[in-house]
C-alpha cells in the first residue's frame, strides 16, 4: 500500500521484518512440538528463541533474506538460511538449531500459518477502529433522535423523519459488519502444519496440534498444501461489505453537504484549503476518499475469489495476488475507519438548515398524512387522493402553501384544527423510541 493510505499500526504489522518474526515463531513452535515428541533434543527451540530475543529480526535481516533469495529464487529457503546465520551470529554457533530447523515442513506450513497470525492481528486492529466509529454513530443517533428532518426517496423530499434515525441505520449496518468480521476472523484463526501435500507424511498431526494450541488457533481439519482459500475469501468479503457500508455513510453525508442542502459538513480545519483556484470551497474530500477506496476493497474481493480454485494439492497462483491484496485490504479498511471516525467526531450539523429544508416544499411532505385523515373522515381513497394530488400539483406549480390551498378547496372536508394536525412533524416520529429500544438506546 502506498504510504498515503497507510496507518502506522498496519505499516508495522505488514513490514518484512514483522513477517519474518511471524515465520520464526512458527518455526520455534514446531521445534518445541518435536521436542515434546522426543524427536529433537530438549532445549533446541529455547536456543533459537533466546537468540532472537538477544538479536531480534529487523530490517537488516530482511535485507539478508532478499540477498539470498536473489540466488535461491525461494523465499523460505532464503529465510531459513538467513535465520541460521542470524542465530550463529547471536549465539556464536548453532549446530543443533541449523540441524533441526524446518524439520518435516513445507514452505506453506510456515507461510500460511504465520500469515493467519498476521491477519488475526490486523483484524483486531480493524475491530478497534470499527468500535470507535460505532461509538460516534451511536452518539449522533442519540443526540438527534427527536430532531425532525425531511426524508428523501429517489433524492426527492418524501416525508418527515428523525434526523438521528439515519445514523442509527448506519450504526445497525456496522454492527452487522462487526459480526461478519468476527466470523471471518474466527475462520482465519487456523494453523496448518501438515506437510508437502497435506497428509502428514513427514510431520505428525501432534505437531500441528501443538502449534495451534500455542497460537490459540484451531487446526485446519483438511488441508492440501495450503489453507483452503475460501477462508480468505470470506474474510475479504467481510471487508468488502464493510467498505460498502462505510461508503454508504460517506455518500449520505456527501449529499447532505451539497450547497443546496447543507445539513451537515465534514470538519474543515484551520488553514485547510478546499480548492487551488476557488478560495471559498469546502469540499467533502475525506468522504469522497472513503467512497473511492471502497472500490478497491470490492475489486480485491474478486481477486481473492479467483484464489479459491488452485491446481491439485496447490499451485502458487494465489501467492503473488495475496502479497498485494491482503496487506492492502486490511490497511485500507483500517485507514477508512479511522478517517470516517474523525469525520463523525467533528461533524458539523446545521439544525436551522434541516428545519428550512423540512419546510422548503411548503407542506407538501405532509401529503400522505392529509390523505389518511381524509379517508378517516369518510372519503373513499380515490376521491381523497384526487383532492390531495390536485392541490399538491398546484402548490408545486404556483409555489403556494399546500395547507392554504386545502383550506380554500371546497371539496376538502378538513378545515382549521382538523387539517392542522396533518402538518405536525411529531406524528412521524412517534415510533422512533420503539426503533431505538431495539438497540438498547
Amino acid at each position: 500500500m502506498i504510504e498515503r493510505y497507510q496507518t502506522p499500526e498496519m505499516r508495522a504489522l505488514w513490514s518484512e521484518a514483522r513477517k519474518y518474526q511471524a515465520w520464526a515463531e512458527v518455526e520455534i513452535l514446531v521445534m518445541e512440538a518435536w521436542e515434546s515428541l522426543g524427536q529433537v533434543p530438549i532445549g533446541t527451540a529455547k536456543q533459537l528463541r533466546e537468540a532472537l530475543q538477544k538479536k531480534p529480526l529487523d530490517v537488516s535481516f530482511a535485507r539478508r533474506v532478499e540477498e539470498i533469495e536473489a540466488e535461491t529464487r525461494h523465499d523460505i529457503v532464503a529465510f531459513t538460511r538467513a535465520l541460521t546465520e542470524w542465530v550463529e551470529d547471536a549465539q556464536g554457533s548453532s549446530p543443533e538449531v541449523a540441524r533441526w530447523l524446518h524439520l518435516g515442513l513445507t514452505s506453506t506450513d510456515v507461510v500460511d500459518t504465520a500469515q493467519n497470525v498476521l491477519l488475526d492481528e490486523a483484524l483486531g486492529l480493524i475491530e478497534q477502529e470499527l468500535d470507535k466509529v460505532l461509538t460516534a454513530l451511536k452518539h449522533l443517533a442519540v443526540r438527534y433522535k427527536h430532531l425532525p428532518a425531511v426524508g428523501r426517496t429517489h433524492g426527492v423530499h418524501a416525508e418527515p423523519t428523525s434526523f438521528g434515525l439515519r445514523f442509527l441505520a448506519f450504526y445497525a449496518a456496522l454492527l452487522r459488519d462487526r459480526e461478519r468480521l468476527g466470523r471471518a476472523r474466527e475462520g482465519i484463526r487456523v494453523a496448518m502444519i501438515s506437510g508437502s501435500v497435506g497428509n502428514y507424511a513427514h510431520v505428525e498431526p501432534a505437531v500441528e496440534a501443538w502449534v495451534a494450541r500455542k497460537l490459540g488457533f484451531q487446526i485446519e481439519p483438511a488441508s492440501s498444501q495450503v489453507v483452503p482459500r475460501d477462508r480468505h475469501a470470506e474474510l475479504m468479503g467481510a471487508l468488502a461489505i464493510l467498505g460498502a457500508n462505510l461508503e454508504r455513510v460517506a455518500v449520505e453525508l456527501r449529499h447532505l453537504q451539497r450547497t443546496e442542502v447543507l445539513e451537515t459538513q465534514e470538519p474543515f480545519s484551520y488553514k485547510q484549503t478546499g480548492s487551488s483556484s476557488m478560495p471559498h470551497k469546502k469540499n467533502p474530500v475525506a468522504l469522497e476518499n472513503i467512497s473511492g477506496l471502497a472500490r478497491l476493497l470490492r475489486s480485491n474481493l474478486q481477486a481473492e475469489l479467483e484464489n479459491v480454485a488452485l491446481w491439485h494439492e496447490r499451485d502458487i497462483s494465489h501467492s503473488s495476488v495475496e502479497r498485494v491484496i491482503l496487506p492492502d485490504t486490511t490497511t485500507l479498511a483500517h485507514y477508512m475507519l479511522r478517517r470516517l471516525g474523525r469525520v463523525l467526531e467533528g461533524l458539523v450539523v446545521f439544525e436551522e438548515n434541516i428545519q428550512r429544508n423540512l419546510e422548503r416544499t411548503r407542506g407538501l411532505v405532509y401529503s400522505q398524512r392529509v390523505l389518511g385523515l381524509l379517508i378517516e373522515a369518510g372519503l373513499d381513497r380515490t376521491a381523497a387522493y384526487e383532492i390531495v394530488q390536485r392541490n399538491a400539483l398546484r402548490s408545486w406549480a404556483a409555489g403556494q402553501d399546500f395547507r392554504a390551498l386545502l383550506e380554500a378547496d371546497p371539496a376538502c372536508p378538513l378545515k382549521g384544527g382538523a387539517l392542522a394536525q396533518a402538518f405536525d412533524p411529531g406524528y412521524f416520529l412517534r415510533y422512533v423510541d420503539t426503533i431505538y429500544a431495539r438497540f438498547g438506546l
